[in-house]
This record gives structure tokens, sequence and C-alpha cells, in this order.
């Protein structure tokens, strides 16, 4: 084949901010805890932690009176229960210090519904009567607004197989990218690192992956940080699009596509029914891509097998329902 083999992606270890009460630190109002089995049974052996708890932090004790996001005032405001403290501005602060603070992340774990770190529907109250539940916490809302480009996710989505698949394979691969990024890398050290990720991102997001495509065709040509700038959006933006299963059936057709000129009839049609059987929902993603990646190594299309499709993340990680 004349395809240039790549060298194979080895996964960076992520640094997740976190809520510090999904780990089991008893920091939560009532001074218990909210610890997350997955997050402390699973993820923690591959990733390293920065915890965080914004109530602590801007000097409420455990336990505490309780707080809520309130607008009364028009704008939201995270005050006491009884509204006689108004907190936003002190947590405002800290999450400014935090975004700034806390370099080299990969992404932030928050506890859900909470009035300072839920992402989503959180209520809100006026007069002291619950309005809507569409709030974000204040915390979480400028963490957002400080890092748009960088995995968030809550705790509660994260028990949501596909939501979990998508929020760790998006955490890999920043850390991959900043793991490149951070070292004296060359204009070919990104080609060769866009070349392994090109199925994946292809799976993500067609018209970004040709995006990123036309950019590292450039690497010789531009600034070295108006070119590590310019990959890492386009990068963080693909990665932002959860993959579908007809995206998912076209990136494999790309796997196939190589192999399919060595490989004998029989095989091929056992590959294309298998593909064929995952874009039905009939099996999981598993199946196909482990087909593909045992005819790449059996053929030693080593072009292919570097591909991080195959592997976004440890292994032990993939969800069973994959």
């Amino acid at each position: 084949m004349l395809i240039q083999p790549i060298p194979k992606q080895e996964h960076a270890r992520p640094r997740l901010a976190v809520s510090s009460c999904l780990l089991g630190e008893q920091v939560r109002y009532n001074g218990g805890h909210s610890r997350h089995r997955y997050l402390t049974d699973a993820l923690a052996a591959h990733v390293d932690w920065a915890p965080v708890c914004p109530e602590m932090e801007i000097g409420l004790g455990t336990p505490r009176p309780t707080l809520r996001l309130t607008t009364d005032t028009g704008a939201v405001r995270i005050t006491t229960r009884d509204g006689d403290r108004d907190h936003t501005d002190a947590m405002e602060a800290l999450a400014d210090d935090r975004a700034a603070g806390l370099t080299g992340l990969d992404g932030w774990i928050l506890k859900s519904r909470s009035p300072s770190c839920g992402l989503r529907g959180v209520s809100r109250y006026k007069g002291g009567m619950p309005v809507d539940r569409t709030g974000t916490g204040v915390f979480a809302a400028r963490i957002r607004e400080r890092h748009p480009d960088l995995p968030i996710e809550e705790d509660g989505r994260l028990n949501d197989p596909v939501l979990r698949e998508h929020f760790v394979a998006r955490v890999f691969a920043h850390a991959r990218l900043r793991a490149l990024l951070a070292g004296d890398w060359t204009p070919r050290a990104l080609i060769a690192f866009h070349s392994a990720h090109k199925l994946q991102m292809l799976a993500h997001d067609p018209a970004r992956y040709r995006e990123a495509g036309r950019l590292v065709a450039q690497a010789g040509g531009l600034p070295r940080d108006e070119l590590a700038a310019r990959y890492a959006a386009v990068f963080a933006a693909a990665f932002e699009v959860r993959p579908k299963r007809g995206r998912h059936v076209n990136a494999l057709l790309h796997v196939y596509s190589p192999m399919s000129r060595v490989l004998d009839e029989a095989r091929r049609r056992d590959i294309t029914e298998t593909i064929d059987s995952y874009g039905r929902g009939e099996v999981p993603l598993e199946v196909p891509l482990a087909l593909l990646r045992h005819h790449a190594r059996g053929e030693d299309i080593a072009y292919l097998d570097a591909q991080t499709y195959f592997e976004p993340f440890p292994r032990e990680l993939v969800p069973a329902t994959r």
C-alpha cells in the first residue's frame, strides 16, 4: 500500500476538575457527600482530579443553610433560602479565580441540580416560590463562559452510557492534543497527530474534519502559535458534536475502503454485513470496530491500526452498550 504509516497515539492522562462531593468528600450542605461510583471506581484509575467545592471555598461551612437561585431583581442571583445573604459576587469571583488558576485541565465534572454547580435544570425562585427549572448554577455558568471549548458535564448525565462515552472521548482527545502542544512540537508532529485522529473526527463532525484537514495542509506556512490556536479550536468544536449512528457507519466505511483492496470476497462480505448490522442497530459499535481492527492488523495496515477511532480512550472505560 502507498499509505504512509503514522505514529500510534498513546493515551495522555487527563486532568479533570470535579465537584468534591462527587469523589465522596463530605462537603454538601447537610454534611454528606454525593459519591459517584463511575468516577471513583472506574474513571479515577485513568485521570488526575482537581477537586473543587465552590460553596466551601467561598467560606461557607458544612452543614450550612441551603442556597437557591433567585430572580427577584431580574438578574439570577445565588442566595440563602431566606434571602438574607447573597453570595453571587463571591461565587463569580471564585469561578474567575479557578478558571485562571486551574491550568492544564481537560474538562470539568460538576454536581447536577446545584445552585452553584448545576449545568441545567436548576430550580429558580421568585418571591420565595419556584418559577421554573431552567437555571444554571452561578459557578458553572461562569466556568463555561470562561472556557467554552473545554468539555464540561454533570454527574447525572454520566449515568447515560451514550453521553458518558461522548464526554470521555472528548476528555481524552483534549488531553492528547494538550500533551502534544505542551511539548516542543513541529508542524510534522501536528500533521501526524491529525492523521491519527482523522476517522474519529469524521465520526463526530465531517465538516470540521475537512476544515482541520485544510488547516494542517498549511502547517508549514503558518506562525506556530496561530496554527496551534486555530487547530485546537477546530479540534474542540469537532469533538463537541456527539456522533450519531449514520456518521459512525460513514467512518466505518472509510476504515473498510483501503483494506477492501487486499481482502478476499468472503472477508469483504463479512465486514460489510457487520457494518450494515450496526447501521440497523442489531449489534453494538464494538463489533464492527473489532472486526475491522482485526483485519487491519492481519494485513499490517499500520495507518488504520494507529487510528484513535479504534480506541478513543482506555478499553476499560468502554460502555457495555457501545
